[in-house]
C-alpha cells in the first residue's frame, strides 16, 4: 500500500484531520493526499510557506529564530508544523523545511538536507500535545530531493499516529 494511502487509513478510521505547512516540498504533500480518493475525510489544508514572511505572517514562526537559525532548521520546523496544526485546528500538523537544490546549500546544511515536523494535538487540559522534527539528508535531482522528502514527511506522519 502507498504511503499516502497508509495515511488515508490510519486518519480516517481514527476520525482525525491532518493540516501541512510546506516549504521545500513546494505543496507535494499535500497532493499526494489528495491523489487518494476520499481524502476530504482526513486532510484539512496545505500551506506552501515559502518566504520568511510568509513564515512569520502565516504560521507565527518568530523572526528571532529565522535571524537566528534560518529558515532551514528544527526549530523553525517545529513552529511550522504547530502553527498550522493549531491554526486549522487538527489533530495533526506536518512541516518541512529544506534546500531542494540544486544550489542553496553549505558545509553545514548540504543540498538535500530537509527539517521534517509532526506535531500532535492531545485533549485540551491534558498537557499531552507534543511535535517532533527529524533532519534528513537526501540525493538527487531537486524533484527527486523532493518527492523523497515528501514521502518521508507521510512516513514520519503515520509513524506518530501509530505510537499514539
Amino acid at each position: 500500500m502507498a504511503i499516502e494511502e497508509r495515511v488515508g487509513k490510519l486518519l480516517g478510521d481514527r476520525e482525525e484531520f491532518v493540516a501541512t505547512a510546506e516549504s521545500c516540498t513546494g505543496g507535494l504533500i499535500g497532493s499526494l493526499i489528495t491523489d487518494v480518493p476520499g481524502s476530504s475525510d482526513y486532510f484539512d489544508r496545505s500551506l506552501v510557506i515559502y518566504s520568511y514572511d510568509a513564515k512569520l505572517q502565516e504560521l507565527g514562526v518568530h523572526r528571532e529564530t529565522l535571524d537566528s537559525e534560518g529558515a532551514v532548521s528544527e526549530p523553525v520546523a517545529r513552529q511550522m508544523a504547530r502553527g498550522v496544526r493549531d491554526d486549522a485546528g487538527v489533530t495533526w500538523g506536518v512541516s518541512t523545511t529544506g534546500i531542494a537544490g540544486p544550489t542553496g546549500g553549505t558545509d553545514e546544511k548540504p543540498v538535500g538536507t530537509v527539517y521534517i515536523g509532526v506535531a500532535h494535538a492531545a485533549e485540551w487540559g491534558s498537557g499531552d500535545s507534543w511535535c517532533t522534527v527529524d533532519r534528513y539528508v537526501f540525493d538527487g535531482s531537486r524533484t527527486e530531493i523532493k518527492r523523497q522528502i515528501a514521502e518521508q514527511a507521510l512516513e514520519d506522519l503515520v509513524a506518530a499516529v501509530e505510537s499514539t
